[in-house]
């Protein structure tokens, strides 16, 4: 089921459109015949303010008349175009911060319905590389958002803080793009800085994964051990593979060493998607400490170049 948010401007649109509806339909006609009647008594048009007290609306139902369009429009908006999320940690650095507040293209992957999110319409199918919000499959009232590394039938190995792909081929493919078919295709990537961005007192190396579809920079800590004890184990693979099944795909944070990802919990199923991360519309910066007056929470500053498309 969706979010209780979204089940509540449901359940607000077809309040206000049902009590329009019921009053347009048997209240209105009444109250319209019961004026004519006393203007054809007192011979003409009465000005708004007698007429409001001869045959007066009902506050429910002007209430409800006013806010129907605006409510549904934001219902159709949310549900089947565009949805409003906001970054709550740094499992996605560099790529998105803490305190970016994105859109998410809700019909990408299909046009789902906004209650029961059962798929309406197929539209489209992710591709490796895609920055995707998707409920998390162990608790589905909590939404992720993480990189799509590993499509339906795809073999995936993280080993040494390396990643590799051998791609789901057709019958007769000898290459997917620019990966082999029947091989593991080891992923490049290039050093850019390792002093932007830390993890306690240890600086995080920052670098260009080539995914052969887009080019995007990751953070490794160099210091960290893989923690491939807490790895999703499949059945009939070693610890760190993965054969991701159909219908499924394998999810993992940019900021490799500080992400609960597919490695640790398994594989996201297509009806888990919720839509795919397009653009960065606002971005603020959060520095106040214990010792400053104002809460964490209150806004320091905002990163306006942060702002326009994800990539």
């Amino acid at each position: 089921m969706a979010g209780y948010f979204s089940v509540l401007l449901v359940l607000l649109t077809l309040g206000s459109g049902l009590i329009w509806l019921i009053d347009h339909l048997m209240f209105a006609p009444k109250r319209n015949a019961h004026l004519a009647m006393a203007e054809a008594s007192a011979g003409g048009k009465l000005d708004e303010e007698t007429a409001a007290l001869i045959a007066p609306e009902p506050m429910l139902t002007e209430t409800a008349k006013s806010i129907f369009p605006m409510i549904a429009a934001i219902t159709i908006f949310r549900s089947f175009m565009f949805e409003p999320f906001q970054i709550p940690s740094g499992s996605m650095m560099p790529t998105l911060l803490v305190g970016d507040f994105i859109l998410v293209q809700k019909y990408s992957y299909g046009i789902k319905d906004p209650v029961w999110r059962s798929q309406l319409v197929d539209v489209g199918e992710p591709e490796r590389g895609d920055i995707i919000v998707f409920k998390y499959p162990l608790d589905e009232k909590v939404d992720f958002i993480k990189r799509t590394i590993g499509l339906p039938g795809d073999k995936i190995v993280y080993r040494d803080k390396r990643l590799y792909i051998q791609p789901n081929c057709k019958a007769g493919e000898t290459q997917q793009g620019e990966l082999l078919c029947n091989e593991f295709n080891k992923i490049d990537f290039k050093l850019i800085n390792d002093d932007e961005f830390k993890q306690g007192s240890m600086a995080l190396a920052r670098l260009n994964e080539n995914l052969t579809t887009l080019n995007h920079d990751i953070l490794i800590n160099p210091q960290a051990p893989e923690r491939k004890g807490r790895y999703y184990q499949q059945p009939g693979t070693p610890t760190d593979e993965w054969v991701v099944p159909a219908d499924h795909y394998f999810m993992m944070g940019d900021n490799r060493d500080n992400s609960q990802d597919s490695r640790f919990w398994g594989f996201v199923p297509k009806e888990n998607l919720v839509g795919k991360a397009v653009f960065i519309w606002m971005s603020f910066e959060f520095d106040n400490g214990p010792d400053d007056i104002l809460p964490g929470w209150v806004p320091t500053g905002v990163r306006f170049e942060r702002l326009g498309n994800i990539q």
